[in-house]
């Protein structure tokens, strides 16, 4: 029988089966658009940016390209016991094209990349997130996980975030 369903599954619902880069911020775990996700390198302290907000850690060079590095953590708020952000082995940089912009965003450790189909994603319900609401496409699970998934592109580019003009 299950078989049979996939066979005759319209092709407007593949087409919205999407993968996505999981990854946590502090005890949640967020999943984001793979086609967005240039990279992911590991941590590296970037260049400070005079009277940059706290969570805009600075810039690197990749490959002669100078990006911004976000602090997701920072930005929501997801610290450790001490009330920081902590750097470990495990702290990595999501490389991200957005637009036409390449982004850097600094995460406490990459999962996995998963498929979700579409109709296993339901909305948001209200909850207190760290994430405004707006940002949160929806959650979806995977196997136990729960994931979050985030509209990545909205976050980044709004006026809050101050990286677009």
């Amino acid at each position: 029988m299950g078989m049979m369903e996939n066979i005759q599954a319209p092709v407007a619902t593949d087409a919205l089966a999407r993968e996505y880069l999981t990854f946590r911020l502090g005890g949640e775990e967020y999943g984001i658009d793979i086609l967005k996700v240039q990279e992911i390198r590991g941590y590296e302290n970037p260049t400070r940016i005079a009277n940059a907000p706290a969570f805009l850690k600075g810039v690197v060079n990749l490959r002669g390209t100078i990006v911004p590095i976000v602090d997701l953590r920072v930005r929501f708020g997801c610290f450790n016991a001490d009330g920081e952000a902590e750097y470990n082995a495990f702290t990595v940089t999501i490389v991200l094209h957005i637009g036409q912009r390449t982004i850097g965003t600094v995460v406490d450790s990459v999962s996995d990349v998963v498929e979700i189909p579409a109709e296993a994603i339901r909305p948001a319900p209200e909850m207190k997130s760290a994430i405004e609401a707006a940002y949160i496409k929806g959650l979806a699970h995977v196997g136990e996980r729960m994931v979050i998934l985030l509209d990545i592109e909205s976050l980044l580019m709004s006026g809050d975030m101050g990286l677009v003009n």
